[in-house]
């Protein structure tokens, strides 16, 4: 039983992007594994508190990371 898990600095995706996200995943895992695995296949979203993600040696933010998905860094 596949499970797939994402982690998401919190505040940068909506609820029902996170919805669209576990949907999608899940399409992607059975179009690999097959549909009869479609029930038994597992999402968790988790959120990672602003600030509790490093990339490069330095913490990265909500605020960073809307600004990066509007071009700004």
């Amino acid at each position: 039983m596949p499970l797939i898990q994402v982690k998401v600095i919190e505040e940068v995706f909506t609820p029902a992007q996170k919805r669209e996200m576990v949907t999608r995943l899940t399409d992607a895992m059975v179009a690999i594994e097959g549909e009869h695995l479609r029930p038994y296949t597992m999402v968790t979203v988790e959120d990672v508190r602003s600030g509790d993600w490093g990339v490069g040696g330095r913490s990265l933010t909500t605020s960073d990371v809307h600004a990066l998905a509007a071009g700004k860094k």
